[in-house]
Formats: C-alpha cells, structure tokens, sequence
C-alpha cells in the first residue's frame, strides 16, 4: 500500500478521500487553486500545493500541474475524484509515466468509455442492449438531420464525450434539430473540447438506473447492485436511491450481470458505473459507463457497508477485490439529496454568495463494516466540502453538501430525508432545500412513480404559488426585530426598546415584505407589556432568548420558537422545518414597491456570454432569444423581457459578467391601443 497520495480534487469529493486515507494511515496532500486557498479540503489532508488561478482549466484541469505537485510532495499514487481530469486517459497514461498510481482505470478502458459512440460499439460487440440511434463518426448537420428524420422524433443529440447532461438536448420536431444541434455542439466543445454527438430514440417515460461495478487486476469484476437516478433536472440528478424500487430481483440480476460485461469487455479495473436507461416496461438499454466513482456513490456504501474509496485503495495497490458476487449483500433503503446554490424558482439557475449560515443535522461518521451491515435505524451521513462562512463561486460546482439518509426500508428512509432537510438551514444565497423537501413529500415520489421527467411532469405541485403569512409568522418577525434592537439599545431607560414607557402607550407600525405581498403589523407599548394587532387581530406579545433557542415569543397564548438569521433587511426565519424570508420594510427600506428601470436587462446570475443571437437595431419580441450565458457549465438562454428595439449590447462573446450587470439596453415599443 501507498504511503502518501495526492488528490488531484477539491470539495466534498476531496474531503471524502482524504478522510478514509486518514483512516488507513496514508498521507493525504491537497491541491488548490487561488479561489480554495482556505478550503475545507485544503485543511483536511496533511500538506496542500497550489497549482494556480480559480478558473478549473488554468488550474484543477492542468495535469502537468498536478503530476509536477504529486512529484514535489512525494506522493506514491494520485486519487482524480470525480470531474476535472477523473476520465482523462491522458492524464491517467502521465501518472503512469511519472511512475505515480493511477486510482482508477487504465487508459485504454477510459479512451473505451470516454466517447459514446465508440462505447456504444464495444457493448454491441459485447451483447449489452442498446438504444435504437446513430453513433458515427460523421457529423455533418445535414447528415445528423437525416438520421433524426429516420429514427423518429423525438429525439435526444448527446454529446459523445460528455456527462451530467451537458451538451444534450431533447429535439421534439424537425424545425427544432439545427439550433438545437448548434447549441448542443458549442456547450459540449466549452466543457469537453469535443463536439462530436451521437442522436437516439428520445424514451418518453424513461428511468434512469446504474449498476456500480468493481473489478481488479486478477480478472475478478462485481457489481454492489443498483442506484435509482431518475429524478433529475436539466438531465442533472436530484435524488438518488438505492436499491432501485420496483426493480425485481431477475431484473437486478440481469442488469448487473450487463454491467460486468461491460466492465469486462474494455478490460475494466477499479471502481465505475454503468449507466441504463430503463422502460416502464422493465426492458434496458446501455447509455453509458462513467470511468469513476460517482457522486452518489455513498448510497451503495450505506447498503452494503463498504467503503467504496478504501477499495479503490486496495485495488491500485494490486490486492484483490474484498468480496465475491456471491459473498455480496444489501440491506435497507439509502436516499441521497444533493444540496445546492440554485434558484428552483428562476429554473434552477445557479447561486453564489457566502454561506453565512450553514448548519446540517447531526451526522453519523460512516465507518466501514467488516460484515455489512450496522447502520443505525434512520441514520444520517453528510458529505460536504464547505463550511460557514466559506464562499460558493462561479467558478465550480456549486454543490453545498450530499444529504444521504438510510433506513430499514424505503418508508423510513423518506421519513429520515424529510426530518434531516427540516433540520437544514443555509442563508447567504438561494439553494434548493425547500424545493428537496417538496419533491421527497410529493406524492408521485412517494410512491415510486419515477422517470425522468418527474420534476417537469408534476411541476404545479412542485412549484405551489408562495402562501400568504399568517400571524405567527408576522408576530415572529416582529420579535426577531424587537431582539436586534434591544441588542443595540443603551443602557439608560430613554434608549429601552421594551415598551417602557414613563406614562401612557405608544404604537409602532412594521411594515414588511414576503413574496410580493405586503403586511402591516401595530404595535402597542404600555404598562410594560406589548399587544400586536395584525388585520384586525390582536394579542399580548412576548419576546425572549434562550438558551439554544434564536428566538422565543408567546402571541396570544401560543409559544412559537424559531431560528433567526439577519441579512440586511432580510428576516430569515427557521420554524417549524420551513424557512421563511421576511423583508422588513423600515424607513429606509422601500425596495418592496420598487420597480426595475425600463430599457435594461441585467445578468440574472454570474456566467461568460458565449453567444449573442441579437444586434444593436433588432425588432424582438417578448420571449425573443437574445444571447446565451455559460454559467457553472450550463447554457442559459436570455430572452426578452418586453417588445422593442435593442440599442446597444454591453459584451462580447467571451466576456466574464457579474450577476445583476446590464447586459443591453432597449428601446421599449409602446403597447398597441
């Protein structure tokens, strides 16, 4: 075994690394990029190198950086993670010339694997089961066009080297395939440096299920069963279980004994996934193998108690694979929730900002077990590589944490994920906690009705109009502003804040703000007791501290205790496993009614222009595209907000702009009367 390794990685992937080497007595060194120099990673492995800027490809996508940094500190082997340089067969080929271990593949199976088409080749030869589609090398539009005439729309172009549904589009008719093909090939060229697609029979009810595979150098390869990863968004994946529900055992066989002969079939060793998408029907279809360990790989580790990194460890190092097909086995239900920076709202467009408060229920540490399995009933594993106050950038990933949940069975299990993500609370900027506990409780989840278009399918339910605020919640803000200031009150009785008065009463109005509605709250002082009248309602008032407590008020009887996080104007409040956003309207404060500046359009999140579909004197109407942003890897297309004429365009392709920048001014046309 290995004595030191680099992990060529960062965030939670790193820290998930670096925390089994630790327990096995290997050395852990860090790399780091200037935007992670005081990243959780870097203060979790023992030594750290920089290896250049923030932007991935001047630093975490270099490999002569990374080998020149594995050479400098002595690291013996080098652990790519996932993403980055995890799939590179070139990268792989210069560890090995450097004379440094490779966790993963060899080149030749990741080459194999690393292009769609030629992958799609190999499993034809191989009896695995394939999409009907085209998978060739020419790539003339005219001739991708055909092909899509003759497979029958709808369709699904796909970049051939890609992943995490970047460069892949679903085309539903004719006239829809040539913008779509342009827009494919260019996000697939920015994040893979290669525009060759493939186009396939588009399923109409699909799931999505992988089979984690593992093989060594002495010819032995397994699989650790299935993950369900149907329920996605943008073709990225939200939730992720194990095993697959519904799946019946000789479908589970069927599928495992396909991705070993997929494994087998390229000379496989180390960890991968084989990735199927599956019919309503239960008949699969090879969609592809990712050359490294997953993102959602902790849900196979909870249901077979295997530290799936530790065996990456072994077998590098040249020991055999831990465990038979026969001597494997599964118990209970795992459920993971990735936790990120995104708007659900604004079509989940990424978030950055500064985690000001970040607090995750309490976690069991994953241990690995000699015989599977004793985990705990319910229990709770975080994998996150940040911490409070650390900073999400436009630069990577802007995943927060993987929430992952096992129970006994699948009920429990749902009902652990529910109660872990009403224990969650992050305020800086927007994440997707609220919407993952809608989505959990959502009836169609619920009962296993899943596909790929879950999300799009029941958006209504997923998506409810934000509800009105009832007392409670406006009785609760008015306390969290009652604390604050008698926080910063003096000390002589003129200063107090409490409703002392010297004689009489006085009366307050807060005024405050809560998915474009307004609600006014009064406020009596006197006798050294406060009333709050709310729409006609009114009730004695109390407001307090405690200990472990942010906020405690009685209104009207009623004992309400919440968590309180200030962020400007902004209340976010805690209570009850909601989080709720109240903006207090003083006088200072008159954004509620505020409206934007006609003639503008601004950057809704930080991202490159990567192409510009209008021009200074275009006519366009409302809805019309007019340029296309790159945002955490992702295109987002930017329309028009209004009819008119665009006067001017701010940036170039290629341009770097922050979110809220003006991006084009219009001249608005005027409503016909």
């Amino acid at each position: 075994m290995f004595a030191k390794l680099l992990i060529a990685n960062r965030a939670e992937i790193a820290c998930r690394v670096a925390a089994t080497a630790r327990r096995m007595g290997i050395q852990t060194v860090a790399v780091y990029s200037d935007a992670d120099v005081d990243a959780k990673h870097v203060a979790a492995c023992d030594t750290a190198l920089r290896i250049g800027p923030p932007p991935a490809r001047e630093s975490y996508l270099l490999s002569e950086r990374i080998i020149e940094a594995a050479r400098a500190s002595g690291a013996q082997a080098v652990h790519p993670g996932y993403g980055f340089l995890s799939e590179n067969a070139g990268f792989a080929a210069a560890c090995a010339k450097a004379g440094l271990i490779f966790i993963g593949p060899p080149p030749e199976a990741i080459l194999a694997m690393g292009s769609k088409s030629a992958a799609k080749a190999l499993m034809e030869k191989a009896g695995v089961p394939l999409v009907p589609g085209y998978h060739g090398e020419e790539q003339d539009p005219a001739l991708l066009a055909l092909e899509a005439e003759k497979i029958g729309y709808p369709v699904l172009i796909k970049a051939s080297s890609g992943g995490g549904g970047k460069g892949m589009r679903i085309v539903e008719a004719p006239g829809e395939f040539s913008a779509a093909l342009a827009s494919c090939k260019r996000e697939a060229r920015a994040a893979f440096g290669d525009d060759m697609v493939l186009v396939e029979t588009y399923l109409t009810r699909p799931r999505h299920i992988e089979i984690q595979v593992f093989a060594d150098h002495h010819g032995q390869c397994v699989y650790l069963f299935e993950r369900d990863c149907s329920v996605q968004r943008r073709h990225q994946k939200v939730l992720e279980e194990a095993p697959a529900p519904g799946l019946s055992e000789n479908r589970r066989e069927a599928m495992g004994q396909a991705a070993v002969a997929a494994a087998r079939a390229v000379g496989y060793v180390g960890a991968g996934t084989v990735e199927f998408i599956v019919n309503q029907d239960g008949s699969f279809y090879f969609m592809e193998m990712n050359t490294r360990l997953q993102v959602e790989h902790p849900v196979t580790e909870m249901i077979t108690g295997f530290d799936l990194v530790e065996w990456q460890f072994r077998v590098a190092a040249g020991e055999p694979l831990p465990r038979t097909q026969s001597e494997l086995v599964r118990r209970g239900h795992a459920l993971e929730a990735r936790i990120y920076a995104e708007n659900p709202e604004r079509g989940f467009l990424p978030a950055t900002g500064v985690l000001q408060r970040l607090h995750l229920p309490d976690a069991v540490e994953f241990t690995i077990s000699r015989e599977p399995h004793d985990t705990a009933p319910a229990a709770v594993r975080i994998d996150s590589g940040v911490r409070q106050a650390d900073r999400i950038t436009a630069f990577y990933d802007p995943m927060i944490a993987k929430l992952i949940v096992w129970g006994r069975d699948r009920n429990e299990a749902l009902e652990g994920m529910l109660q872990a993500l009403a224990r969650t609370q992050i305020v800086g900027l927007a994440t997707n906690v609220a919407f993952l506990a809608r989505l959990v409780a959502s009836e169609p989840f619920r009962q296993a009705d899943l596909d790929t278009g879950l999300i799009e399918r029941h958006h209504e339910t997923l998506f409810p109009p934000a509800q009105t605020l009832d007392w409670g919640w406006i009785g609760l803000a008015v306390g969290a502003v009652l604390l604050d200031e008698g926080s910063t009150a003096g000390s002589d009785p003129w200063s107090r804040r409490d409703g002392w008065r010297l004689a009489g009463h006085a009366t307050r109005t807060f005024s405050f703000a809560h998915a474009e509605n307004r609600y006014d709250a009064q406020l009596t002082y006197g006798d050294g007791a406060l009333s709050l009248g709310v729409a006609g309602r009114v009730g004695a008032l109390v407001v307090s501290r405690t200990a472990g407590e942010d906020l405690r008020i009685v209104l009207d009887g009623q004992l309400l205790c919440a968590d309180l996080e200030r962020e400007g104007s902004l209340l976010h409040l805690f209570h009850g496993g909601r989080h709720i956003v109240i903006d207090w309207l003083d006088a200072h404060h008159d954004a509620f009614e505020a409206e934007a500046e006609e003639g503008r359009l601004t950057a809704p999140m930080p991202g490159k222009i990567v192409a510009l579909l209008a021009s200074p004197g275009t006519r366009v109407e409302r809805g019309t595209p007019l340029l296309v942003m790159e945002a955490m890897k992702m295109e987002h297309t930017i329309a028009a907000p209004f009819a008119g004429v665009v006067r001017l365009i701010r940036f170039g392709v290629g341009d770097q702009v922050a979110e809220g920048e003006q991006l084009l001014e219009f001249e608005v046309e005027a409503p016909a009367s």
